[in-house]
């Protein structure tokens, strides 16, 4: 046969993650034990309330038939209601809500909905991979607007060229930030809102990690912003929050317009989630709202103080976090974020992920997720401080 792999496909920046379930599979042969910190995947389960609604909802043969693809009015009427709660945002549950099978599937179709071929959208670097995949899929080009220390890991929205925010069908930003940890406040939502009404273009907000909040720190809704339905869309997830990743359910909150078109393009790729999963996030959500479901965060950041204090007595010196469930990690000169992964996890066991996977403007950083319990970490603390002091007697660190 002459087939081969799409044009598209092989833009795709997947390269980097293959490589490293090479490395693991190699390092797994060798019989070391690994603990991996690489997925952000959550190691513990829903609330027993949300696990017995699914069960008894599974169990109902009135919920096989085909579901809506932009989900049942109860769940959305939920999210409605989840968000008037936590940020005072009123939603439109029929017209300004559309459920998701996870954030993932919107964000990598929205561009097909907004843009077509030889359109341009400006998306982070360092960011989520599908932001960039989910252009290649579309044939719409990216202007990359990198994100750096030295302000913070927000964007420079004045350095953006005016010739390429008109030109732009929209502009891509995540807070608080996979991978980055990153967090921002009220007053850039309000610029990022005047920036894209200045130039008529829509702003996606990326917030699933908005529960994942340490030390009394509250992340914003750019939808808390006077106006903002105008000119915004915003995603949120229920994998981190309430521990149900394997579930796919997420939704689009915001401007109609924009829920409308993806929601068009939607009913033309699936049926929707199963019903049985919706209505177990309505308990999560209700739970949430009510005060009597488990709140993660805590968690969180007790796994985050255990790594950032061990490895900082170990000579690592990781920035605090206030959000997410990840750590953005600088490495030390000489090294480039695929060679110390590669040496780390051939060392020790422990799986990491190197910052270039999330952009080129990821050199110099390693991502941990902080997926494993307090004891595991511990472990990690001891087997990366060998490391770091056997990397120390040879003038690497």
């Amino acid at each position: 046969m002459r087939l081969r792999k799409s044009a598209r496909i092989q833009q795709l920046g997947s390269a980097i993650f293959a490589e490293m379930e090479q490395w693991k599979e190699e390092v797994r042969q060798q019989g070391m034990d690994i603990i991996d910190l690489g997925i952000g995947s959550p190691d513990l389960p829903p609330s027993a309330q949300v696990m017995d609604a699914m069960g008894k909802a599974v169990a109902d043969p009135g919920n096989y038939g085909y579901p809506t693809s932009s989900g049942g009015l109860g769940f959305r009427a939920a999210v409605s209601r989840w968000y008037e709660y936590r940020f005072g945002v009123n939603l439109d549950p029929e017209t300004e809500v559309l459920t998701l099978m996870g954030s993932q599937d919107g964000l990598a179709h929205l561009a097909m909905a907004l843009a077509d071929p030889g359109d341009m959208a400006i998306v982070p670097d360092p960011g989520y991979p599908i932001y960039h995949a989910s252009l290649v899929l579309a044939g719409v080009t990216p202007w990359i607007m990198p994100l750096r220390a030295e302000n913070d890991f927000l964007p420079m929205l004045d350095a953006i060229p005016t010739d390429i925010a008109q030109r732009a069908k929209f502009i891509l930003c995540n807070y608080p930030s996979n991978p980055l940890s990153a967090v921002a406040n009220p007053e850039f939502f309000e610029k990022l809102v005047r920036f894209a009404r200045e130039h008529e273009l829509l702003v996606v907000h990326d917030i699933a990690y908005s529960e994942l909040a340490f030390d009394g720190y509250e992340p914003t809704s750019i939808l808390q912003v006077d106006g903002a339905k105008e000119v915004a869309v915003e995603f949120h997830s229920l994998s981190k929050s309430y521990n149900m990743a394997g579930c796919r359910l997420a939704y689009m909150v915001g401007n109609a317009e924009t829920v409308q078109a993806l929601g068009e393009l939607k009913s033309n790729i699936d049926y929707g989630v199963f019903e049985a999963i919706q209505q177990a996030g309505i308990v999560a959500l209700e739970e949430d709202r009510q005060g009597t479901g488990p709140k993660v965060a805590g968690i969180y950041q007790r796994r985050r103080d255990v790594l950032i204090h061990g490895l900082r007595d170990a000579g690592w010196d990781i920035p605090t976090p206030k959000a997410t469930m990840f750590l953005w990690a600088p490495i030390p000169k000489g090294w480039t974020s695929r060679q110390i992964s590669r040496e780390i996890l051939y060392s020790t066991g422990v799986v990491v992920i190197p910052g270039d996977a999330f952009g080129k403007e990821g050199e110099g950083y390693v991502r941990i997720a902080l997926v494993r319990e307090e004891e595991v970490l511990k472990d990690v603390v001891t087997r990366l401080g060998r490391f770091i002091a056997e990397q120390k007697t040879k003038g690497r660190w």
